[in-house]
């Protein structure tokens, strides 16, 4: 057994830079149509609230289908071949919706978009380009990447709308596609192998115990609440905005003032819910935030209350989309992170789709302020579904490369000596990725009894 390094590898960094900038093109081609579409459907035949919903959302439907499919599609015909094939689906559903002029193409086109489900496939590769000791830090890059997506998104959709029309969104994503493909050729290495990374992909048979956790569940629940009231209440947002006087070509900067306070309020929120053990606390006082901010975008009341309440918003929505990943990491069991993460982030699709449909379905039969009003009950309901939910323990994953052969029992004595060390709360041994799965409790956690142990083990496997 052996402990690496976690400084970079210059492969290593060549393979998060480009999949981390394959990732966030990505979604930035799929969020720059947010703060626009509504906005500028009267430009498309057929377009009535519930179908602007439904074609802000419905890529969320086929994502939440295809991805874990797409996934396993990757284990046996390879990460590069099923990336480059669903970025294909995306530059092609974007060449879809640009070319319409009528509301149900740009529904084709979202749902194309939405089938080049990537998403585990590209986390698998970068999996498999890192070390065990660095992945955790290239997970957090990608995450990073996302965030700042959905920020220039909000800020170049506008802007391209109010320049060149909704087409110019369309046509600059698929684009961004093109330009995926050829970061995909020219800068992600080829994987040296293809390897089930529990971190990372679904395992099926850790599934069904994953689907019937009460706590995960609940955090589920979460991330599909979070996205659903996200998608809804941009089939109004925009409108809110041109009746403050904010010019369409305006929303832009609008969206940059927002996104810029809201990550600077949110930073030291997640700092001290993480060091402080507070991640429940905070977790319910976001969603109190977000309950309030629909209220308040359902009264309006004015330029400056209408800019405080979308702040308010996007604070508390960052917050979350910092801190629920970091809960799901605590509570999932070790070994079962991926596969929790999975279901999570179908829920997280899934909420995007409904949340399209719901906000064009309460705005096209009882307004603007419907929409928010229903976010908020529904925000509402989730905040309550959150009391019951103990708080995480204050765990941190850890995985072990193992080295040289060991029998099978000697995996399990070593799972079981791993388990006597004070400090280590859970740990799977997993003899086919030669590696070790461990939660544990860096407070009580006895560092030479670890170390010592990894030293004996890697002598008894030489």
């Amino acid at each position: 057994m052996r402990k690496v390094s976690g400084l970079l590898l210059a492969s290593e960094r060549r393979a998060i830079t480009g999949l981390a900038g394959l990732y966030a093109t990505r979604m930035l081609g799929l969020f720059m149509v947010l703060p626009v579409l509504a906005l500028y459907a009267d430009e498309l035949a057929g377009a009535t609230p519930l179908l602007v919903g439904l074609a802000l959302g419905v890529y969320g439907l086929t994502q939440a289908v295809l991805q874990i499919p797409f996934g396993l599609l990757s284990d046996r015909l390879g990460r590069k071949p099923v990336i480059a094939g669903g970025l294909v689906l995306f530059l092609l559903g974007s060449v879809v919706a640009a070319s319409a002029d009528t509301i149900g193409g740009v529904i084709l086109g979202r749902c194309l978009q939405g089938s080049g489900a990537v998403a585990a496939a590209i986390m698998a590769l970068l999996a498999d380009q890192t070390r065990e000791q660095v992945r955790t830090a290239a997970m957090a890059t990608i995450g990073l990447s996302i965030g700042v997506a959905f920020a220039v998104a909000m800020v170049v959709g506008p802007w391209l709308a109010a320049a060149f029309g909704l087409s110019s969104v369309f046509w600059f994503t698929a684009l961004l596609a093109g330009l995926g493909l050829l970061v995909l050729w020219k800068l992600v290495p080829p994987a040296p192998r293809r390897l089930r990374h529990r971190d990372v992909g679904i395992d099926r048979q850790q599934l069904a115990a994953t689907l019937t956790r009460a706590d995960l569940w609940r955090l589920d629940l979460s991330i599909f609440f979070l996205h659903l009231v996200l998608m809804a209440i941009f089939v109004a947002v925009p409108f809110r905005l041109v009746e403050a006087g904010i010019e369409a070509e305006r929303h832009g900067l609008t969206y940059l003032g927002i996104m810029a306070l809201a990550f600077v309020g949110m930073v030291p929120l997640v700092v001290v819910a993480e060091k402080r053990q507070l991640m429940k606390g905070m977790s319910l006082a976001a969603i109190a935030a977000i309950t309030v901010s629909l209220a308040g975008l359902a009264g309006f009341g004015g330029g400056w209350a209408l800019f405080a309440w979308l702040l308010l918003f996007f604070i508390a929505f960052n917050l979350l989309e910092a801190m629920l990943p970091s809960m799901l990491s605590k509570l999932a069991p070790a070994g079962a992170k991926g596969t929790a993460m999975g279901v999570y982030s179908t829920s997280q699709f899934l909420g995007a789709f409904l949340g399209g449909v719901l906000g064009g379905l309460l705005a096209q039969h009882w307004g603007l302020p419907a929409v928010f009003v229903g976010s908020a009950v529904l925000a509402g309901i989730w905040w309550l579904l959150m009391l019951g939910m103990p708080a995480p323990p204050h765990l941190s994953s850890e995985v072990v490369a193992l080295d040289g052969e060991h029998h099978e029992d000697a995996f399990e004595t070593l799972m079981a000596s791993f388990a006597e060390v004070a400090g280590v709360e859970d740990v799977m041994v997993v003899p086919e990725e030669r590696v070790a799965y461990l939660k544990v409790d860096r407070r009580r956690l006895d560092e030479e009894a670890l170390a010592r142990l990894i030293r004996s083990s890697r002598h008894e496997g030489d």
